[in-house]
């Protein structure tokens, strides 16, 4: 008999509580509508019920689109227009944008182009370790513009050939041998990995957010085209990809310096894939085309009328590699993080939407403007009080949830907020925290133990479960768990087996 699901009591009840306490107690400020503060009430809600989990996030998303719905906040007395006003979110076509490419970028996978590029820029690079740490930067460099689901990218494709490499020469935290080069190949594979999430729109699901709102706060005055994105985020991220691997060999220098058996582990790896397959062609084709449509180099050589628009561009090559028989609709169908994030997108953006319509965004803007002004601040002091604002609200959610998860949390959560440029800018220096983290094996060993009392639901986080009929880790979470092995904090239960390699 199935077992029926509630959602958790607790965050159940602090969401619920919060969200009544804003729209019955608070007084509604002055120059603030009714309509405006009780979506903010509902909007508080949402984010308290996604914080403590009180149901999955999706789930979440359509209680409250139902709840705008309900409610008429952004019509009151149409209900036919509040409906309309919930589901708009979905009309977005960059969250479209977003979930089409993380449908194509299944095709690296199950192609296994990804791996392939991986080992390449090994075997080109691996005689020295550092040489080994800068294939892995460049392999994620190349896949990151195509792969927008980060923890899939920096996991499930580029942490297998890491953890290959680095237990290759007897280096793994289950020996105690991971000072030998694997610690070193796994901080620099973790912080590789928000690098190239900043460089590129489609690298990471927050990114078009980010360019959505960015659009939305100026009434489209600015809009920002995959190219300036790339373009802008260029240098620094060339630049942080460049010295990263240099800092940490500096502060967490590998036992092992020579690697000339990386190369010989690579081409023995890229030997049993074989020959590239036709499968593999036309991924890469197809990647290449979008490359080129996204950063306007038809619209370039043959005139404005080419130039289409970013979405359009994701579904012309999502359509190609259904087309060429490369991806079937059961692999999209599959594709859960894409859906997942396709609905939870839609009903944030909705909601941060009408909150801008209704005034509320202006009227806080303008007390934190006012507040500032009343400091007497120059615009130095007034932008490192906002950068400030940003940087703790980003890191409370980040760490909202206690010591139990704030490592995983770490590796696997805050990337997906929309603090992508502050953890770009922040990478080398977050460097030295979590690598501190990860290398006192006291410490490991105490963290550890509290991730086990809260297995459950560190199985839910980093997908440790299995899927029913197949026998083998859903979706992008077997990504997450490598993300997690590569930090040193490796799980071990009876009721979760680790995945065979």
């Amino acid at each position: 008999m199935n077992k029926l699901t509630f959602p958790k009591p607790l965050p159940t009840a602090i969401s619920v509580g919060l969200a009544l306490l804003i729209w019955f107690v608070i007084p509604v400020p002055e120059k603030v509508t009714p309509e405006a503060w009780h979506l903010l009430a509902l909007f508080t809600g949402t984010i308290a019920a996604i914080i403590g989990k009180a149901l999955p996030i999706g789930a979440v998303s359509v209680i409250a689109i139902a709840l705008v719905a309900i409610t008429e906040v952004t019509r009151p007395g149409k209900p036919e227009g509040a409906i309309a006003d919930a589901l708009s979110g979905f009309a977005n076509p960059l969250i479209w944008l977003i979930a089409i490419a993380v449908m194509i970028a299944v095709a690296l996978t199950k192609t296994g182009l990804g791996t392939r590029i991986g080992y390449h820029f090994i075997a080109m690079f691996g005689k020295k370790s550092v040489g080994v740490a800068y294939g892995l930067v460049l392999s994620e460099l190349v896949i990151a513009p195509v792969t927008p689901s980060n923890t899939a990218r920096g996991g499930a494709i580029i942490h297998p050939i890491m953890r290959s490499i680095a237990d290759g020469f007897g280096s793994s935290p289950e020996l105690g041998t991971q000072k030998k080069i694997g610690r070193y190949l796994a901080l620099v594979n973790y912080n590789t990995n928000p690098i190239t999430s900043a460089m590129f729109i489609t690298a990471t699901a927050p990114n078009p957010l980010i360019v959505d709102l960015i659009a939305k706060a100026t009434n489209s005055s600015i809009q920002i085209t995959w190219a300036q994105w790339a373009l802008a985020a260029l240098l620094p991220g060339l630049c942080m990809l460049l010295l990263m691997p240099l800092v940490l060999y500096l502060f967490f220098p590998p036992e092992i310096k020579n690697t000339p058996d990386a190369k010989g582990m690579a081409l023995d790896a890229l030997q049993k894939l074989g020959p590239m397959k036709a499968a593999e062609y036309v991924t890469l084709g197809v990647l290449a085309l979008m490359l080129l449509m996204w950063a306007g180099v038809p619209a370039l050589l043959l005139g404005p009328a080419y130039d289409l628009n970013a979405t359009t561009t994701a579904m012309i090559g999502l359509s190609l590699l259904i087309l060429t028989g490369v991806l079937e609709w059961e692999d999209i169908l599959k594709a859960k993080s894409a859906w997942d994030t396709l609905v939870w997108f839609a009903a944030l953006v909705m909601m941060a939407t009408f909150l801008g319509k209704l005034g509320l965004i202006a009227w806080f803007s303008q007390s934190i403007q006012t507040g500032i002004t009343g400091l007497g601040l120059g615009w130095v002091g007034a932008t490192v009080i906002l950068v400030g604002i940003y940087f703790y609200s980003h890191y409370f959610f980040c760490q909202h949830h206690g010591p139990h998860h704030r490592h995983v949390r770490r590796l696997l959560r805050c990337r997906r907020g929309a603090g992508r440029a502050a953890d770009a800018a922040g990478a080398v220096a977050g460097v030295f925290v979590l690598a501190d983290d990860v290398s006192d094996p006291l410490r490991h060993r105490h963290r550890a133990h509290h991730l086990r009392l809260r297995l459950h639901h560190a199985e839910r986080m980093v997908g440790r479960r299995r899927h029913p009929e197949r026998g083998q880790p859903a979706g992008a979470g077997a990504g997450g768990q490598r993300l997690v092995e590569a930090a040193g904090l490796h799980l071990k239960s009876q009721s979760a087996p680790r995945r065979r390699r």
